[in-house]
Parts: structure tokens; sequence; C-alpha cells
């Protein structure tokens, strides 16, 4: 039987009766429509039949195949379903397998209504914005990015035209541009459209190599010029000859090597260290910083003349703050990437993540973009990457416990309680020291109703204020922050929902500090 159109779908699919009696007086008292199945294998064939559940719950350990293989048959016919396994064992194994074969989460039994309840609404959250993924098509035909430099904004059109007019040319070019651009990018396109081409690239980082060993390695050196020198090396200039030389982080290269790039590119000649001959080389120079050079030329940190040698032709990146309408197209190019090295199965994005992503400043630019988007990849249990799967200095923190958008509005926590599923205990009303002398009696907590405060909020401030500074061994605020918590839970029953509501603070932060009183 389908779901009404209003209304999500939970699969319950346990061989317990009572597992799947209980699971579905919790999750039915929230509004969602429930179908269960009595084995993985009935199971299977609900899905196969049509079924489309938002989210399925299946038991690890059943009569005929186990709930991982019920996960692996259910996402092959349908990569999106959302799966919650259940165990009573919580070993590693069961753990590293869940996730490996695309589970969302694993549970242990005996349940937590609670934690039943966040994590099917977070799992039918979930399953939403997987369907909204779906409308998130492929943007760019990743044969026309074959250099790896995507972008149709204004800031990027223009570096594009400047690379057209440099490349047929032999002109020095600088590269300048915040790290993480994408620098050598750009300096080898101009190196691909050039009339090098068919000659050597060869890429330096001048900044990951030693002051005392750049010059052997630019150069190269004689048998026994220095110790350790035990043969002839021939160094990135020779290599290069008819060819280009990329020297990233050339702001970092130290001033007696400057002098010698100078040389290069005036005389068109070098020398190896520990040698008096001079060697012709045919190479051409492109270099990159991420630094000020004219800032650096006025402090005497950067030589001049070769400041001006290497700024021929500019070329300058944009930050991705400054282009973030090429950031869809990037993550697109991205991911088919990913699928193409086989490093990853998706190819989706939702449409919360990915305005998440654009929204997002970017400061680390396109390398951070591309380490976001393996490790959202890698983790997504689908074959789109959901908002869920962003790290959380992308998305921020989100609130916890948030019920579905699609759900009518849940009914009463305590409701639940009521069915046969485990039901933790209430955590006992723990009884502090007597603080009168630290705690004004207008704020001291009452279990009846609530007098009227018969002094004002500043006073109370100051009052408490006092008390701080004079008795700071009291502890006073965490007194305070832990009568409150503990009063909210008595009145409640010990409902942890409805008192971290009373409280305005989420049930994560409340589940901490009430494991921090009971570990205290």
């Amino acid at each position: 039987m389908s779901a009404e159109t209003n209304m999500s779908t939970i699969l319950i699919v346990d061989d317990d009766e009572e597992i799947r009696y209980s699971l579905s007086r919790v999750l039915g008292s929230r509004g969602y429509h429930i179908e269960t199945a009595a084995s993985g294998e009935e199971g299977i064939e609900k899905v196969k039949a049509g079924l489309k559940p938002d989210l399925i719950m299946c038991d690890v350990r059943m009569g005929g195949i186990s709930g991982i293989e019920a996960l692996q048959h259910m996402r092959s016919a349908n990569s999106s379903l959302q799966i919650v396994l259940m165990t009573a064992f919580g070993t590693a194994q069961t753990a590293i397998e869940a996730m490996k074969f695309g589970a969302y989460d694993y549970i242990m039994k005996p349940f937590d209504v609670d934690k039943v309840i966040e994590i099917a609404d977070k799992a039918i959250s979930s399953s939403q914005d997987m369907k909204s993924a779906k409308q998130y098509e492929k943007k760019v035909n990743y044969e026309d990015y074959k250099e790896g430099i995507v972008g149709n904004s204004p800031a990027m059109q223009e570096v594009f035209k400047v690379i057209g007019q440099v490349a047929a040319s032999d002109a020095t070019v600088l590269v300048t541009g915040e790290s993480g651009t994408g620098k050598e990018l750009i300096a080898k396109c101009i190196y691909q459209h050039s009339l090098r081409s068919g000659g050597p690239f060869v890429a330096v980082n001048c900044a990951a190599i030693p002051d005392n060993l750049i010059e052997s390695e630019l150069f190269g050196h004689e048998k026994g010029s220095f110790t350790g020198a035990t043969t002839q090396r021939i160094g990135r200039f020779e290599q290069c000859d008819r060819g280009t030389i990329f020297l990233d982080e050339i702001g970092d290269m130290a001033l007696a090597t400057q002098t010698k790039i100078l040389r290069v590119l005036q005389e068109g000649e070098i020398q190896r260290v520990g040698s008096t001959e001079t060697i012709k080389v045919d190479v051409r120079v492109i270099a990159a910083t991420n630094k000020d050079l004219e800032t650096m030329v006025e402090e005497k940190e950067f030589r001049e003349d070769l400041y001006y040698r290497l700024n021929v032709f500019r070329i300058r990146v944009p930050a991705l703050k400054e282009r973030k309408e090429d950031i869809p197209d990037i993550v697109d190019f991205m991911l088919q990437n990913l699928v193409k090295e086989k490093k990853a199965r998706v190819t989706r994005v939702s449409a919360d993540a990915l305005k998440t992503i654009v929204a997002y400043a970017w400061p680390g630019n396109v390398r951070e973009l591309g380490n976001v988007v393996y490790r959202s990849a890698v983790v997504a249990q689908g074959d789109a990457i959901l908002l869920k799967d962003l790290p959380d200095t992308i998305r921020g923190e989100l609130e916890e416990g948030t019920p579905p958008v699609s759900s009518p509005t849940p009914a009463p926590v305590e409701e639940a309680s009521e069915s046969p599923v485990t039901v933790p205990e209430a955590i006992p009303v723990v009884e502090e020291p007597k603080v009168e002398a630290a705690v004004p009696a207008a704020i001291e907590p009452t279990v009846g109703a609530v007098e009227p405060m018969p002094i004002s909020l500043p006073a109370i401030y100051d009052k408490l204020y006092h008390e701080l500074r004079e008795r700071q061994e009291m502890r006073i605020l965490t007194l305070i922050e832990r009568q409150m918590i503990e009063r909210a839970i008595a009145e409640t029953g010990g409902n942890q929902a409805r008192a971290a509501e009373i409280l305005g603070i989420t049930r994560n932060t409340l589940k901490k500090r009430l494991d921090e009183y009971s570990a205290g």
C-alpha cells in the first residue's frame, strides 16, 4: 500500500513482531505512514514491487538474509533509499559494513525513543534533500574543460583572453593570486596552447626546496661540488630546454638565487654548482606567487630588476569569492572527474547543499572546494551530496531534532513513551549543597507555582556578579545552569526533547550536560 501524497513513508523490516509493533507506534505517532516486513526477503520484494519509502529501518540479524545483505539488494534497486540498520550487537564490523554499503545510520537495541525519533526525522529530511538533488543536472561537458579550468564569469573570461594573447609568444608571464586559486593550471594552459607544447613542462615549487638546495635543483651540480654530491646532476633548466619551466611561489626564493634566475632571463645561460662552464638553455619562464611582490621590492626582499623581467605579462587569477557564479560548474566538473577516476559514485548535489556551498566564503579557494567536494562525495550514502554530507565548517551547526518538512505536526513525545519500546529512566534531580549565602533567595528554584520576582532582573544580575567576584569557589553559574536543567527535566517527567525546548537549547546540548552531571 502506498503512502498518501502528503505523508512520508517508513518501511520497518524486522522478524520480531514486537519490535515492528513498537516502532510502528512510536513513528506512526509522528505522522509517518508505516509499512512493515517480517524478513529481509519481504522488504526487498516490497521495494522491487514499487514501494518507495522515504526511510527503511532494517534489523541486522534476522532469519534468512541479513540486514546488510538486504541493504545491498534494496540499494541496488533504488540507490536513493535512506536505510537505518538496527542491531543489538554494536561491533566494529557491523558499524564499518553498515556505512561501507551506504546505510544512513545504525542504532542499538534496546531503543532510546528520543534517539529513534531523532534519527528518523533526520533521515526523512535527507530523503527529501535527495529528491531535490534530481533538479541539479549536468552543467558542463567534461571534455570542454580538459585543462581543468572551469568558469564563465566575467573575471575568468578576462583571464582566458590574456592567456590567448600571450600563449603563442615566448614572453615571460607572472601569475598572481591567492593560494589555491589554480595558478599552476593557468601556467599549464599557457604551455598547452603555446608553440612549445611539444617540449617539456617542468613545475618547481620554490617554497618547498631549502635555500641550500634550490640552486642545485634548478641549475644542477658537478660531482664533488659539495658534501653529498656523489654524481653529476642535471638541473631543471637543462631538463626543460626548448620547453617551459613554471617557478611556483617565486616570492619565497632567496635573493642569491634570484640573481641567477635574472641571468637566465637576460643571457639564456646557466652554470651548474661547482662549475665555471656556462650552458646555453632555451627555456620559457612562467612564475607565480601569492605574495605582494611590489611591496617586497620596496622592502628590498625581492630584486627590482628580476620583478620587471618577470612582469612582462601579468595574469591575476581571481579568488573564488570573486566568481561565485562559477561554483556550480566547478562542483559539477569535480564530480565528473571523481567518477572518471573511480574515486566516488556521486553525480549530483541537492539544491540545499549547492546553495550552502555557493554561500560559503572559501578562504582556501578552489583547492579547498575540491577537498570538500571529495570528502562529501565519500561520505554521501546515495548518488547525491546532501546538506548533511557537507563538513560543519561549511554548513555551520544545524539545529538538532527538526521535524521533516513533509510530515504532519508531530504528536507530543510523551504519547510515544507509552509504547513497549524501552524508555530510559528520568535523570534524578541531584541535590546540591546549600548555597543560600551565594545565590539570592529571589532565584532559588521552586517546585510548585512560580512566585513573582521580588526584585528586578538587573538587581539579580548585580547580586550574582557580586557573589561571583567574592566567592568564586562556589561556581555559581554552573550551579544555576544545573538547577535550571534539572528542574526542566523534573517538570517534563524526563522528556529531554520538551525540556530542551523550554530551556532554549538543543537536545544534544542538554544530553551532554546531563552526561556531565551523571559523571560528576
